[in-house]
């Protein structure tokens, strides 16, 4: 097995952050004929029959807010070429050769554009969601800055998307041929689901000391040589996923039986018969857990 590419982690998109502020640019953009649109509902999305995202021209786009994602073709003769996201209710029934589907489910399926698009579409629809009224004062508050900033039509404070950092993290213990990796099983996972363990970065915490404190937490195993590998963005609803590797210094498992209900070591060859048998399955391909994993099988 070869590592892949982190589907999630990929962008082929500009995000021309320094044209959100720009409301005449917007404007001009949105009404552009070769301006699309990606609607969003509840981090569902239409996919057509090839697994590509379906764009609607934005004079047919819905009603709803409407969040600048950036620029995926720019020439010279044209600079107006723009892709939004509106967040609306998605036709029901899915129009001809369309379905619905999550990030969770295409994920790994799409172009580096549009795997960046829909990670970003998700993300913000899922921040604006969950923040219509000020945590200062109550009142409700409007899109500006393209989705990226909410102000409040009260007292004015602006409030920026949130993002939740976590760690995630392959623990192996000594080098050497029969090596072995470290996987636990959550207890609301279907059977024979295993993954890389992961938590949440605490205030005022680093994320190396996070991945030792999660480690020991959740399965009693001290971790040293801790070494970052890639991050990815994660919007359910708004994670972003810091993927480390680390040394175990013990090995005794003392599962906390609450957030892992199951652990297990596995030398390469076990956990390649694990998955060849299907007694243990790997997570989703777009996971940054799956590229954790199949990297180390691989060797790399």
């Amino acid at each position: 097995m070869t590592r892949e590419p982190r589907p999630l982690g990929r962008t082929g998109v500009d995000r021309a952050a320094h044209l959100r502020a720009d409301d005449e640019w917007l404007r001009q953009a949105w009404a552009h004929p070769s301006s699309r649109v990606i609607v969003v509902d509840g981090g569902r999305v239409l996919v057509d029959a090839h697994h590509a995202l379906v764009r609607t021209p934005t004079a047919d786009a819905p009603a709803g807010e409407r969040y600048f994602l950036g620029i995926v073709e720019k020439s010279d003769a044209d600079q107006h070429i723009g892709m939004f996201a509106v967040a609306a209710k998605l036709p029901d029934p899915a129009p001809h050769d369309t379905r619905a589907a999550t990030l969770r489910d295409i994920g790994d399926q799409l172009s580096d554009a549009e795997a960046g698009l829909l990670a970003h579409a998700s993300a913000l629809e899922q921040w604006h969601m969950r923040h219509s009224h000020c945590p200062l004062c109550g009142a409700p508050t409007v899109v500006a800055m393209g989705g990226h900033l909410r102000r409040c039509v009260d007292d004015g404070s602006e409030h920026h998307p949130r993002t939740d950092p976590a760690v995630i993290m392959l623990v192996t213990d000594d080098a050497g041929p029969d090596q072995r990796c470290l996987l636990g099983r959550q207890p609301t996972w279907p059977p024979g689901r295993m993954s890389t363990l992961a938590g949440y970065v605490e205030a005022g915490e680093t994320l190396e000391h996070a991945v030792v404190r999660e480690v020991f937490e959740e399965v009693g195993v001290r971790v040293d040589d801790v070494r970052y590998v890639a991050s990815q963005p994660w919007p359910f609803p708004s994670s972003l996923m810091l993927a480390f590797t680390a040394r175990a210094r013990t090995i005794e498992l003392d599962v906390d039986g609450v957030e892992i209900t199951e652990a297990r070591w596995f030398t390469r060859d076990e956990l390649k018969a694990a998955i060849a048998d299907s007694s243990l399955k790997l997570p989703m391909r777009a996971s940054v857990a799956f590229y954790l994993i199949n990297g180390w099988l691989s060797g790399s």
